[in-house]
């Protein structure tokens, strides 16, 4: 399993799940992450996450296909 570490930007509470996939080149476009969360394919700490604009925070901690991601 891959594991990314992603840094939220100074000031930045929380960043919405399609742009982390985005950010962390898991997914090329929106549409494909999307599509990744629509099908079930992202856990967020251990439950699936099916809101594409989910907020996620410092702490958590995303898994995706053999991508494992924790947000500081």
């Amino acid at each position: 399993m891959q594991k990314i570490k992603f840094e939220l930007r100074e000031g930045e509470e929380y960043i919405q799940l399609i742009q982390l996939l985005k950010a962390t080149n898991i997914a090329y476009n929106g549409a494909e992450a999307q599509g990744m969360v629509s099908d079930g394919f992202v856990l967020r700490n251990g439950e699936v996450e099916l809101r594409k604009r989910a907020k996620i925070v410092s702490g958590d901690v995303l898994t995706i296909a053999d991508y494992e991601i924790t947000v500081k």
